[in-house]
């Protein structure tokens, strides 16, 4: 099903400020763009959406931005975030995100790195954050702040206010659309830091082309209509939010923006959203509140609920594995809708159409309950130096795949290690300033060499096993994927964080931090009392031994050198600021080998 808006974009300039100014302009939908504030929502227009676009834009212009200028944006999700996103682009400037939890070494290599000389900052938080960093780079000409009412004291701030209001002088001819017309499909657009596990970061060079050519193909893929309502919940600095919002606006989808997950709950409620990306996490999260809701409802209610989970488990895997489902259990999963899963599409609206989830990979299980509840998942998968590559479909999904690749986008299994490649126009240019680092990842025939280790199937549908540099070996040779033996853990309730260890040891293990919440309640249920700090937990042997058991039988069903015999508990979740974690929350595992060596020999036997 192709997404009706795009008729027409064809003719346009392929740039991403004429995707979107054009879909404003055409919709001009009353609520475009939305942000909440002091519990009130506000509606940005499609036509005031274009004004800010524009004002912003001159007021660049006026201050000398000229194209291949490099502007930094370190903001959480916010309407501001787009505009200045789009005029950056609109004056064939370079847009250069920065997580809101990178780290303030990394914000300055970002900065210098990419040569930036304006930086754009929402407010007070983030300033306090970076402030030490951002006061000594010299090379920064003007800090622009979104939050009107707060300027540091500092000669070169302003408000974006006071910029906008100098985009909007009269005294000067307005020649936006001179300027617009002068963007190329080939001009560089952003350079996007990676937050690699290893190394310093590497700038990705991204063009329009590479945008607009993937907004195009997701358009053609996923079915998106111009009456849908999505919520931005992922960092609009992340390659997978931040493409997904040009595919979004470019159809006309009316966006609401999300700036922190602890609100997600009651945005859900309010926006009834039709579509939305989330990641596992945010599933992972959902499942485990539904099934702790479950359980603590006691009685007849609590075995309804186990029913349903059980009949939703059976009804989704028989249709996964395109069995037919008997008319018995096809009307127990109706009675389990009804009674239980209509529930669960209460608490995430009652109108989602789809989910996409992105990122790393997400369970069987928690999919098939999802599914079952009526709610939707299709994974899909992408990076940041080739967007976002191929999804599952909602008439063509395979639960635990990464789904088939879009339009103009090609996909292969190298034979020799069983890498992942890419090849097409959404593909980067190269890391900025690094061509033997570009060398390494793009061959001779334009394949992009992904690091993930997956496999095609018999219908074209690619899965991820995992990365090549976090795949380890045992002592006795065996290889083992962390990540896939991680996904089954995160299916207990009373896991918050797993880690998969056991590099050149005897067995695997695993390093958890428990949901300490969920486990104490539980525990309590089981008639085991414990008492004490969380340190005090992690080496309390009845802890230990029932985290432990929920590991052994998660995994149970892996090849033997793969179950997790041992865990090792640890008090505090692991962290971006202690180096365990990059701003897109990926684990560092050179780091957590290195600083938790000691429990690993004693989890997994010593070298």
């Amino acid at each position: 099903m192709v997404a009706e808006n795009l008729i027409g974009f064809d003719a346009l300039p392929q740039t991403v400020p004429h995707f979107c100014i054009e879909s404003f302009r055409r919709n001009n939908k009353p609520d475009a763009l939305s942000f909440k504030i002091d519990d009130v929502w506000h509606r940005v227009s499609g036509a005031d959406a274009i004004e800010r676009i524009r004002r912003i834009a001159l007021g660049l212009s006026r201050m000398g931005v000229k194209a291949g200028d490099r502007i930094a944006i370190i903001s959480e999700n916010r309407p501001e975030w787009s505009f200045t996103d789009i005029a950056i682009l609109s004056l064939r400037g370079v847009n250069v995100p920065i997580y809101t939890t990178q780290a303030v070494d990394q914000i300055r290599y970002i900065i210098e790195n990419s040569g930036a000389k304006m930086l754009f900052v929402s407010g007070k938080k983030l300033w306090k954050h970076a402030e030490s960093v951002i006061q000594s780079i010299e090379s920064l000409e003007k800090l622009i702040f979104f939050d009107a009412d707060f300027l540091p004291e500092d000669g070169r701030a302003m408000s974006l206010k006071d910029l906008e209001a100098e985009g909007s002088r009269k005294d000067e001819i307005d020649n936006f659309d001179e300027l617009l017309a002068q963007v190329k499909a080939d001009d560089l657009a952003t350079i996007i830091y990676t937050s690699g596990t290893t190394g310093e970061p590497k700038g990705v060079m991204l063009t329009h082309e590479n945008f607009t050519s993937n907004v195009a193909a997701i358009s053609k893929g996923l079915p998106i209509r111009n009456t849908d309502r999505s919520l931005a919940v992922l960092p609009l600095s992340h390659i997978f939010e931040r493409s997904v919002f040009y595919v979004l606006c470019a159809n006309g989808v009316a966006i609401h923006y999300c700036a922190a997950f602890d609100q997600i709950a009651g945005h859900l409620q309010e926006v009834k959203p039709t579509i939305m990306t989330a990641v596992p996490r945010l599933f992972e999260q959902v499942y485990h509140k539904i099934v702790k809701k479950g359980k603590a409802a006691g009685g007849w209610k609590t075995k309804l609920f186990d029913w349903a989970l059980g009949v939703g488990q059976d009804y989704w895997r028989a249709k996964d594995m395109h069995e037919s489902v008997p008319a018995t259990l096809a009307a127990k999963h109706a009675l389990a809708s009804r009674l239980v899963f209509s529930k669960w599409r209460a608490g995430v609206g009652g109108h989602l159409r789809f989910f996409v989830s992105g990122g790393a990979p997400l369970s069987k299980k928690l999919s098939y309950a999802f599914w079952a509840a009526g709610i939707p998942i299709l994974q899909g998968y992408g990076m940041t130096e080739a967007c976002i590559t191929c999804a599952n479909r909602p008439d063509d999904n395979k639960v635990g795949s990464i789904g088939t690749p879009f339009e103009g986008i090609e996909m292969k299994i190298d034979p020799g290690n069983g890498e992942i490649l890419i090849r097409g126009k959404s593909v980067m240019q190269g890391y900025y300033q690094k061509p033997e680092e570009t060398a390494k990842v793009i061959d001779s025939e334009g394949f992009y060499h992904t690091g993930d280790v997956g496999y095609l199937d018999e219908d074209g549908h690619f899965y991820v096993t995992d990365r090549i540099k976090d795949l380890f070996k045992l002592s006795n040779g065996k290889y083992v994927a962390p990540l896939q033996v991680e996904s089954l853990l995160k299916q207990s309730p009373l896991v918050a964080q797993p880690v998969v260890v056991g590099s050149g040891r005897k067995q695997v293990g695993a390093l958890i931090v428990p949901d300490w919440d969920a486990l104490k309640e539980t525990l309590a249920d089981e008639g085991i009392n414990v008492e004490g700090t969380r340190e005090e937990l992690c080496v309390n042997p009845f802890v230990i031994k029932r985290i432990q058991k929920d590991a052994v039988d998660l995994t149970k069903e892996l090849s033997d050198y793969e179950r997790v015999k041992r865990v090792f508990l640890l008090p505090r979740e692991f962290s971006i600021d202690r180096g365990e974690m990059t701003p897109t929350l990926k684990i560092k595992r050179s780091v957590i080998d290195e600083k938790y060596e000691d429990a690993i020999d004693e989890i997994c036997g010593g070298n």
